[in-house]
């Protein structure tokens, strides 16, 4: 029988329960309540009366408290108002976010002129309509108040005329001079801002331009130019590959195009369209990642095993191909029957690895070229753009700049003070350069150790382009005016090149002659132009040439390490690299895989951490010179250890600064590159703690079949496998009372449990619809987190490589709701179209409905959140208010919120319906999380249409209610997860590599996995 957990402690009383006689497990469990002492009069339990007594003081003093005023605010008419904009409908528009390293090509909602939320644009081939929870949580930094508000010459104010000139006289006698000047930015992928780079260069020909990466790829792009004479990333195609094998690629939450990536992953692994088989994704990683948690076979390994792994699969398959094979190092993980399988295979697998080593990436491509995937699910002819950094030019700059040969240095959306490995060379380098000069948004470390600081525009301020995979174009416009003294980057180099003319025009000259005569479907360049803009995409044809030749190479792997903790270094889906640090919705969500907030942490796994005798919260050094709380991660392979990158910023701004530790100097650095993990760390225990924020185990529910699954092989015998019990609980639930019955309209929700990943776009999606509030790390510790939606994530089998199932939980809007019966005030009543609501003048602070909720979804307002300066995240200042949803209700102090079902989307398509004559359709109303959801995870309609998609979910065998044998009636439906296991290649038994922490055996093969699933919390 299969048991899930949630936590290393819970799976300690797990473990401890499976040793008590069955009566004291009983007892434990079942505590029953005296109702014979409440009429004992001599008893210590409170008498009737006085209960009654205390309950209405109870009530009395809530209301007293919740009833805080509403402000009152003055409305201001416009004077003239603009030909574009209706107050109270909202206006959208095509645009692209690219920030150095993610891309997503969006749609961004404005109301009365002002950006409040970010959408996916279904027009993308590459992202298709979704998203990621930076891209969600961007439009909050265009409102934060740390961004620079003007140009700075040695940290004072300065005019943009004035430092035009400064710059334009430097840079001229730095030419006449023929001193070197480097131009140092991140990733460019606008081909406008491309061609007026080379410009710029052309004009001052001693500037070199370079390209750096906080996290790199530039392993593999060397790995490329050996193997097939072409320094770039190819594009892979998840969706035409059958069998997934991933090395530390982290696909659905960071590695290059992740929200790309998981479209096409839940498209070769969907089985709701008539499909009845899904592609197999085997994992081998070193820490428990986002991607690793979805897997259907996941391997811990230790960073130093990867390449010889990797090896020893490379000659499996070559021996059976008759290529040359090379001399590996031992391993214990046996790859035999993954090769098997790989050959079986052939042109329909893809093999992918995220180390940023040399090595590694050119036996993936032996590999993928032994297996014939290059021109099926990998394209040499279109090329990923992301990430095309030198780790060998960065090192040379540093090098040079500390050698005094660099004159100038000039920055573009780069932090190498803070990111670069050594952090210190670099630091001592910049103060030998005599002008220096910073383009960014804020005051960060690298833009404080600079003379001149232009601070650039918000992506929603700026005109630009994008063509993050080769010939699909992407665009981006300004959505709103510069709300500071700010400049686009490109406008710069304009002015400096001598060039009269703003870069929205160059950047149309640019089109015209370049992509317009590569379309046949517009006449006019304006017509080409304007639906270009209007739509955010342009995709050209590329012709499909055939596959470069592979040029084989001597293949080697380096031995492992002997002895020695192992350091992985790992981005958050929120935080990343450190460049949103200051976002305090990002610092707020969970992350999916270790459920903690606010910080960055040693993960640990269980048996390691038991040898060490380390616990979670206890302190340790790492190297001397920075300590950090452990925190026991289940999954993360013995031997090593993981840090999140992105904290210990201490020049970004009122949240982030002091957040974490900076780890980005424990990269490893070995033959050149930046590698993320593999260096070896010593850790020493400090005797201290240090409390974490951890949600992991808030709002639990009763251990019931809460997620339910099952293999691919027993649905295919059986549809209804992994949720028969679903059936005898609608046999079981007779009652004498009438069924809800509702006419027009019963909206209701599915949640795709095998196609969730656990992203958590979803919560900063409807955390930025509905304006949640932010609480700060203090309240999250006391279980106060206010997200209408939560992640919950559960685990199973051995701690030390746990399955993990991802579920979204909001307000279930049951049609039998416990809540809304205890509610004296009627506060949250039910609506004629089957949504649980919430009226928030009447609500008193009870929390009735809270207690009663079996779902534990309901949140309470224990503090005003705004203006309120014990909680100045984001709701203090007019201007951070600005992203607040109008359409939405800020909640104050004394009052219970929960998921509303995106109640003012409904009714804003009720009204376009209604101004249109015509009928609303079953799925035209999409919730924030269901729009943002790159997995396709959710369904949102009405089902009372049978043509809706909502409604034919509802007939699908695997559909189930949460503890529906209660009888709620929920209208939130989920669906089973299958897992496509293959017993020749389930994972073998961690216990026969390394130490199994309390070494158990929790579960039985998946055949017992189904109808009863126990869930511990």
């Amino acid at each position: 029988m299969k048991k899930y957990w949630q936590s290393i402690e819970e799976y300690q009383e797990i473990i401890r329960s499976k040793d008590l006689p069955d009566a004291e497990i009983e007892q434990e469990r079942m505590p029953e309540f005296n109702i014979d002492g409440l009429e004992d009069k001599d008893s210590n339990h409170t008498s009737r009366r006085s209960f009654l007594k205390m309950l209405g003081f109870s009530v009395g003093y809530a209301a007293i408290a919740a009833s805080c005023e509403t402000p009152v605010r003055k409305a201001i008419s416009y004077i003239s108002q603009p030909e574009e904009i209706i107050p109270g409908q909202a206006n959208y528009y095509a645009s692209t976010f690219f920030d150095g390293h993610d891309y997503c090509s969006v749609l961004v909602k404005t109301r009365e002129g002002r950006p409040i939320k970010i959408e996916g644009n279904t027009h993308s081939l590459i992202t298709q309509g979704g998203t990621q929870a930076r891209v969600q949580a961007s439009v909050l930094n265009l409102y934060d108040l740390s961004r620079l508000h003007g140009p700075k010459k040695n940290q004072s104010d300065i005019s943009w005329d004035d430092i035009d000139t400064d710059v334009h006289q430097q840079l001229t006698a730095m030419a006449a001079a023929n001193e070197k000047v480097v131009l140092l930015t991140s990733t460019i992928i606008s081909p406008s801002t491309r061609q007026l780079i080379t410009e710029f260069t052309e004009k001052y020909p001693n500037i070199e331009w370079m390209t750096y990466d906080e996290v790199s790829s530039s392993g593999m792009l060397d790995a490329n130019n050996i193997s097939f004479g072409k320094r770039a990333i190819p594009e892979y195609k998840f969706d035409k590959a059958e069998l997934i094998v991933g090395f530390n690629a982290d696909f659905h939450g960071n590695w290059l195009l992740p929200v790309s990536f998981t479209k096409q992953y839940s498209k070769g692994r969907n089985l709701m369209n008539g499909q009845t088989s899904i592609s197999q994704h085997i994992q081998y990683e070193s820490n428990m990642s986002l991607t690793g948690s979805n897997a259907d076979i996941r391997v811990p390994i230790k960073p130093s095993e990867e390449g010889i792994v990797l090896l020893k699969l490379y000659n499996e398959i070559a021996r059976a191909e008759g290529a040359t094979t090379y001399s590996a190092p031992a391993s214990k993980v046996d790859v035999h029957s993954l090769a098997h399988e790989l050959l079986k295979n052939k042109g329909k697998s893809l093999l992918v690895s995220g180390t940023n080593d040399l090595n590694i990436q050119l036996i993936v491509n032996g590999i993928n070229y032994l297996l014939g995937n290059y021109g099926h699910t990998i394209n040499l002819n279109r090329s990923i753009n992301i990430r095309q950094g030198s780790d060998a030019d960065m090192t040379r700059l540093v090098d040079e700049m500390n050698n005094g040969t660099v004159a100038g240095l000039m920055m573009f959306n780069v932090n190498p003070a803070y990111s670069y490995v050594d952090q210190e060379k670099f630091t001592a380098g910049i103060k030998k350069v005599g002008f220096t000069l910073s383009f960014s948004g804020q005051m960060d470390e690298s833009a404080s150790l600079c003379e001149y600081v232009c601070p650039v525009n918000h992506y929603l301020e700026s005109w630009d382009d994008a063509e993050a995979i080769t010939g699909y174009i992407s665009t981006q416009q300004p959505t709103i005016n510069p709300i500071f003294k700010t400049r686009q980057f490109q406008s710069s180099l304009l002015k400096w090149i001598g060039k009269d003319t703003d870069y929205r025009n160059y950047m149309s000259a640019y089109w015209e002659n370049n992509f317009f005569p590569k379309q046949s479907e517009k006449l006019l360049f304006v017509d080409f132009w304007n639906q270009s803009i209007q739509h955010g995409i342009f995709n050209m044809e590329i012709e499909e040439a055939s596959q470069a030749a592979f040029n084989p190479s001597e293949l080697k792997a380096r031995a492992g390490a002997e002895s020695g903790i192992e350091m992985v270094l790992y981005e958050k889906v929120g935080i990343g690299t450190g460049d949103y640090a200051n976002n305090p919705w990002l610092q707020e969500l969970p992350d999916p895989v270790s459920l903690a907030t606010w910080d960055n942490y040693l993960c640990v796994g269980p048996a390691f951490a038991e040898e060490k005798g380390w616990e979670t919260e206890d302190v340790v050094s790492i190297d001397g010179k920075i300590e950090l709380p452990v925190l026991v991660q289940p999954g993360q392979a013995y031997g090593t250890v993981a840090i999140a990158l992105g904290y210990g910023r201490q020049s970004e701004g009122k949240v982030a600064n002091g957040l974490g530790k900076n780890a980005y100097f424990l990269c490893n650095t070995a033959e050149g590159y930046h590698n993320l993990s593999g260096k070896a760390v010593q850790i020493e225990a400090t005797g201290s703690t240090y409390p974490l924020a951890r949600t992991q185990s808030h709002n639990t529910m009763e251990g019931r079949a809460i997620v339910r699954e099952t293999t691919l092989e027993q649905w295919k015998k059986d549809p209804n496998a992994g949720n028969e019990m679903h059936t005898n609980i609608a046999n079981q639930n007779a009652t004498l009372y009438d069924i809800p019955k509702f006419e027009g309209f019963h909206w209701g929700m599915a949640i795709n449990l095998h196609a969730c990943t656990g992203c958590s776009n979803c919560v900063i999606s409807c955390q930025a619809e509905n304006n949640v509030a932010v609480i700060g790390k203090e309240q999250v510790r006391n279980r106060r987190i206010m997200h209408w939606i939560r992640i919950d994530r559960y685990y199973s089998d051995l701690a030390e490589n746990p399955e993990v199932v991802h579920q979204p939980v909001m307000c279930q809007h049951c049609d039998n709701a416990p809540c809304e019966n205890v509610c004296p005030v009627a506060a949250t009543p039910h609506s004629d179209e089957g949504l649980n609501q919430m009226i928030y003048n009447r609500c008193i602070g009870t929390r009735y409905c809270m207690n009663n909720c079996p779902y534990k979804v309901r949140r309470f307002n224990w503090f005003n959140f705004q203006d309120n300066d014990d909680f100045d995240y984001n709701m203090n200042s007019e201007q951070e208010k600005l992203v607040l949803n109008p359409d939405v209700t800020v909640r104050s102090r004394g009052v219970v919120e929960k998921c509303s079902l995106c109640v003012q989307r409904i009714q804003e398509k009720k009204l376009d319906a209604k101004k249109e004559g015509r009928d609303l359709g079953g799925d035209e109303v999409q919730t924030a999380c269901q729009q943002s959801c790159p997995g396709n995870a959710i369904v949102f309609g009405n089902m009372l249409d049978p043509d809706s998609e909502i409604s034919k979910v509802l007939k699908n065998p695997r559909t189930y209610q949460l503890l529906e044998q209660i009888h709620t009636l929920p209208s939130v439906n989920y669906v089973t997860k299958i897992r496509n296991v293959d017993p020749k290649l389930k994972a073998q038994n961690y216990s026969k590599y390394y130490p199994v922490y309390g070494n158990q055996q929790l579960t039985d093969d998946h055949e017992s996995a189904g109808s009863g699933d126990e869930h511990h919390h």
